[in-house]
């Protein structure tokens, strides 16, 4: 049985209004953002979900604790949902760190990742999710990292195309794990 996924990115964060590239750093969210999470709540409580996972990062996880504070849906935190590891660039301003995101596809950025090593990452994730979720709509709240993975393994996009598009968001995209 397939497992469906929806998959939110983390609600507006103090670094987004800052222009900076959090990576592996926690980050918190923006007054916005607070904003932004309870309206995802409001989305996404009817949407039948057995289970949401986030990412350990804090950003994600206040984003989750604020979407579906009083609900019983479970909120499981992953570390493997977290945002590439920048390394030595975690916390840097984006437009300098991702001026070329395609010189750290296969190469990781001084003392963290690549762009490949943290899809893989994600990858494994959802080789473990079936294991209790087959046949269940879950929700996944992660970064940029988690939706190229997703992108990757269950719709077959090569890392190389990801890397060079825009990211385009919006509320929710729709994945269908078999």
């Amino acid at each position: 049985m397939a497992t469906e996924i929806v998959f939110e990115t983390h609600s507006w964060s103090v670094d987004n209004d800052r222009g900076i590239a959090t990576g592996w750093l926690p980050g918190s969210l923006s007054d916005r953002g607070r904003e932004l999470a309870l309206e995802l709540g409001e989305r996404r409580r009817a949407d039948r979900l057995s289970a949401v996972f986030t990412s350990d990062l804090a950003r994600a996880v206040e984003t989750a604790a604020l979407a579906f504070a009083g609900t019983d849906v479970p909120i499981l935190h992953d570390w493997r949902l977290r945002e590439c590891d920048y390394g030595d660039g975690n916390g840097m301003p984006a437009a300098e760190l991702h001026k070329d995101r395609t010189l750290h596809i296969d190469r990781p950025y001084p003392g963290g990742e690549s762009w490949r090593q943290a899809v893989h990452r994600v990858g494994r994730f959802l080789g473990d999710l079936p294991l209790r979720w087959s046949g269940t709509r879950v929700l996944v709240i992660g970064h940029v990292a988690t939706r190229w993975a997703f992108d990757h393994y269950i719709d077959g996009e090569p890392l190389e195309e990801l890397v060079n598009a825009d990211f385009g968001w919006r509320e929710g995209w729709e994945y269908r794990l078999t």
